[in-house]
């Protein structure tokens, strides 16, 4: 309890540095858009580069675990824009919302936590999970908003129009990067990767105080909201753990270590990357605030008791 309490409280601590400074009006209201357009275009492709440039394919793969985890996101992520979609939601408002119930704060919270409750031999599968939800399902759900905002009718202009918009997408771009970066075999020279440590760590605290900053605009409540904040807490809390679970012991019949890493990483709340889509399209931003918050406090006791039952 108290090693997943000392990982989850700086991260309120940040959130809550973000609400106060502009509830006294030390930032104004234009600070969480450019502070979220900061991590978008800077920070976070930084982060992305360096995290794919600097992997060590031989040494890290694990091919049950990552079909257990990938599939595991996917699944829910694919259920949940379904479900919402038949709902009525925008294709836009959908993709950010499979997010919400499917995006683990892996690289943020994933990192230490793992650290502390596994040992250091589990920090690969940290590194896995976030690769997958930072680079493959962040991906999709820029290409699912891209086509949901394209108001163009013909499918060739139409897909003209998102290529030319995901070719400009910093968030794809710095992973494909670094990715044929890593296929040369050649380091980064320390000067390249000190620029890259300063400025991609820079994303975690400024991606919480942006999303502190919003949470401290006085806005109405949508009532209607609510269900739809605890169904998607739900699914990110006990349904894709449950089923990351199903894949990796029972379907996959991985190792204790890698089950344990797999649902461990799974039951994560949502990651601030849900939040900086949905602040940086200005979709979704109240929905997704909420959700990560309670799924961040809510998390406490549901990681809390896992880690209780395997011992």
């Amino acid at each position: 309890m108290s090693s997943v309490i000392s990982v989850v409280l700086p991260i309120f601590g940040l959130i809550l540095v973000g609400w106060l400074t502009r509830r006294i009006g030390v930032l104004g209201p234009a600070a969480t858009g450019e502070l979220n357009r900061f991590v978008v275009y800077l920070a976070l492709p930084a982060l992305l580069f360096d995290l794919v440039a600097t992997a060590h394919w031989a040494e890290i793969w694990h091919p049950g675990f990552l079909a257990a985890f990938g599939v595991g996101a996917a699944a829910v992520y694919g259920a949940t824009v379904a479900w919402r979609l038949a709902t009525g939601r925008h294709l836009a408002d959908a993709a950010i919302d499979g997010l919400n119930a499917a995006y683990p704060n892996t690289g943020y919270i994933g990192f230490p936590l793992v650290l502390a409750a596994l040992g250091p031999g589990a920090l690969v599968t940290a590194l896995l999970a976030t690769i997958i939800t930072g680079c493959a399902l962040f991906a999709l759900a820029i290409v699912l908003i891209e086509i949901g905002l394209q108001a163009e009718t013909n499918p060739r202009r139409m897909a003209g129009k998102v290529a030319l918009t995901l070719a400009r997408n910093p968030l794809l771009l710095a992973p494909i990067l670094g990715a044929l970066y890593a296929a040369t075999g050649v380091g980064l020279a320390p000067p390249v990767q000190t620029f890259l440590k300063l400025l991609g760590g820079s994303a975690s605290p400024c991606a919480l105080v942006a999303l502190g900053l919003f949470l401290a605009e006085k806005r109405a409540t949508a009532a209607a909201q609510t269900g739809a904040v605890a169904a998607l807490v739900g699914l990110k809390l006990f349904v894709q753990p449950g089923l990351t679970w199903f894949l990796a012991a029972v379907v996959l019949n991985q190792p204790p270590l890698l089950v344990h890493c797999a649902v461990l990483l799974a039951a994560l709340p949502t990651g601030t990357g849900a939040f900086m889509l949905a602040e940086f399209y200005r979709r979704e931003a109240d929905l997704t605030a909420r959700v990560m918050l309670i799924s961040t406090i809510a998390s406490v006791a549901t990681i809390s008791a896992y880690l209780a039952l395997v011992g």
